[in-house]
C-alpha cells in the first residue's frame, strides 16, 4: 500500500471518526447536553453536524485531495484557480497554526486521562477524594509531566509512516472505543434512579432554544466534534483515493462521531442522574464526579479503567490528526525535511510550550475557547476560501469524482449561503463575548 493513501474507504472513515472522535465527545458533549436544555440542545446539535458533514467537512476532504496535500497546498491551491496562489500559501499558515495551538492543550488534557487511567490500574483512585485528587495536579504546574511525555511520544510515534500508520493504529482505537464504552453504557443501565438521566436526555426543555448562546455552543460544539478547523481534515482528505465517494464518507464520519458522542451521554448523564449530582458540572464532570460515582460502585475499579482507557484511545486518535496536519504541511513546504526529523521537532515543541503552559490549571475554560474560538475561526477562513474564492467547477469536480450521487448547485449554494454565513455569525459572536468580558 502506499503510504500516501488509505487502503479502502473504511480505512479513511476510521481515521476520520479517530481524529473527530475525542475528549469533545467523551467530555464536552455530555456536559453541554446537562447544561443546556438537554433533548433540546441535541436537536439543534444533530441540525449542525449534518449540514456541518454535507457541505463543510466534504468539502475538507475534497480540497485535501484535489490539491493532494494538507494544509499550506491546499490553500495555495484554492487561491491559485484565481490567480492568488501566493495569497494561499500566506494565509494556509493561520488555520496550521491553530491546529498545533489546540495540539499543545489537548495533549495535556489527555497526559490527565493516563494519570487517571494509572491509578484506576494501581487501584489509588479507589479510595482518594476525587476533588482533592483532581486539584493536587490541575492546579499545580509540572504535575503530569511524565504523562505528558508518554503522551506525545506515542502519538508521534504512530505517524511515523503517515497514513499507513494512522491506518493501522485507528483500526485497533476505534472499534475498541466503541466497544469499551457500549460496556460501560450496559453497566450504568442497571444503576438505580439511572432512569432519570434517560428521562433528561429525552425530554426537551425548549425554553433553553430562546437563549441564542445555546445555539452558539451547539454550533461551536459541531465544528470542534467533526474537527472542521479549516485544517486537520484536509490532509486526511488528500490521502483518500480519487475512486472513494466523498460526501458519503464525510455522512459515515458524522454518524459514527454522533454515535461516539450519544453513547458518552448515555454513560456520563445516566450515571450522573444515579448519584445525584450536577449534569452540568463541567471540566470536573470527568475527573471529579464520575470517579466518585466509580468508587461506590460494585466493580468500580474495572469499570474506571475501562473508561479511563476508552478516553484515551479517542484523544490520541484527535490528537493523530493534529499532529499530522502540522507535520504533513511542513514536509510539503520543505520536501528535504526527513520525516522523522520533523516529528521530532515536533515533540520539543508540544512538550516544550505544553509543561509551560499557565492553562493547565484552566482545561475546561481552554477547551470552550477551543471550541468557540480557535476552531470556528479556522473553519471560517476554510469555508471563504472553498466557496467564496476557489472556482466552482473545480471544487464540484473534486466532490463528484468517485461519487454514486452527483452534487450540483444545491450542494455548492448550501455551503456558499448557508454553512459560510453560520460560520461568520459565530466567529462574529464569539468576538463581541471577548469584547463584552
Amino acid at each position: 500500500m502506499n503510504k500516501h493513501i488509505f487502503s479502502s474507504r473504511w480505512a479513511f472513515i476510521l481515521a476520520c471518526i479517530g481524529s473527530a472522535v475525542g475528549m469533545a465527545n467523551v467530555w464536552g458533549f455530555p456536559y453541554k447536553v446537562g447544561a443546556n436544555g438537554g433533548g433540546a440542545f441535541f436537536i439543534i446539535y444533530i441540525f449542525f453536524v449534518a449540514l456541518f458533514s454535507y457541505v463543510a467537512l466534504s468539502a475538507e476532504y475534497a480540497i485535501g485531495r484535489r490539491a493532494k496535500t494538507g494544509t499550506l497546498g491546499s490553500y495555495e491551491y484554492a487561491f491559485s484557480t484565481r490567480g492568488w496562489g501566493k495569497v494561499g500559501k500566506i494565509l494556509g499558515w493561520i488555520p496550521l497554526a491553530g491546529s498545533m495551538c489546540i495540539a499543545i492543550g489537548y495533549a495535556v488534557i489527555i497526559a490527565y486521562v493516563l494519570k487517571a487511567l494509572v491509578e484506576a490500574l494501581t487501584g489509588s483512585l479507589m479510595s482518594v477524594d476525587t476533588n482533592t485528587w483532581f486539584e493536587s495536579f490541575a492546579l499545580k504546574e509540572y504535575s503530569v509531566v511524565p504523562y505528558h511525555v508518554v503522551v506525545v511520544c506515542v502519538t508521534l510515534l504512530t505517524l511515523f509512516f503517515g497514513a499507513k500508520s494512522i491506518e493501522k493504529s485507528n483500526k485497533i482505537m476505534m472499534p475498541l472505543f466503541f466497544i469499551l464504552f457500549l460496556i460501560l453504557a450496559v453497566r450504568v443501565y442497571f444503576l438505580p434512579d439511572s432512569h432519570l438521566g434517560y428521562n433528561f436526555l429525552f425530554s426537551a426543555d425548549f425554553s433553553k432554544l430562546e437563549d441564542p448562546m445555546v445555539w452558539v455552543w451547539a454550533m461551536g460544539q459541531a465544528f470542534f466534534s467533526l474537527s472542521i478547523t479549516g485544517s486537520g481534515m484536509l490532509v486526511y482528505g488528500s490521502y483518500l483515493a480519487k475512486s472513494e465517494d466523498i460526501v458519503d464518507s464525510a455522512k459515515k464520519t458524522a454518524f459514527f462521531d454522533t454515535l461516539a458522542a450519544t453513547v458518552a451521554a448515555f454513560v456520563m448523564i445516566p450515571a450522573v442522574f444515579a448519584y445525584h449530582m450536577d449534569p452540568a458540572a463541567g471540566p470536573k464532570l470527568l475527573f471529579v464526579t464520575l470517579p466518585k460515582i466509580l468508587q461506590d460502585m460494585p466493580g468500580g475499579q474495572i469499570f474506571a479503567i475501562i473508561l479511563f482507557t476508552a478516553v484515551i484511545f479517542g484523544g490520541i486518535s484527535s490528537l493523530q490528526n493534529m499532529f499530522e496536519a502540522v507535520a504533513e504541511s511542513i514536509l510539503h513546504k520543505f520536501p528535504n525535511f526527513k520525516r522523522s526529523y520533523v516529528l521530532f521537532g515536533l515533540c520539543v515543541i508540544c512538550l516544550g510550550f505544553g509543561l509551560n503552559m499557565e492553562m493547565i490549571s484552566s482545561w475546561g475554560p481552554w477547551m470552550d475557547i477551543v471550541s468557540i474560538y480557535i476552531i470556528p475561526f479556522g473553519a471560517l477562513i476554510g469555508a471563504v476560501s472553498w466557496f467564496w474564492v476557489m472556482k466552482k467547477d473545480d471544487l464540484l469536480d473534486e466532490i463528484n469524482c468517485g461519487a454514486v450521487k452527483k452534487q450540483g448547485n444545491f450542494w455548492y449554494l448550501t455551503g456558499r449561503y448557508l454553512y459560510v454565513p453560520l460560520a461568520l455569525v459565530l466567529c462574529i459572536i464569539a468576538l463581541s463575548m471577548q469584547i463584552a468580558f
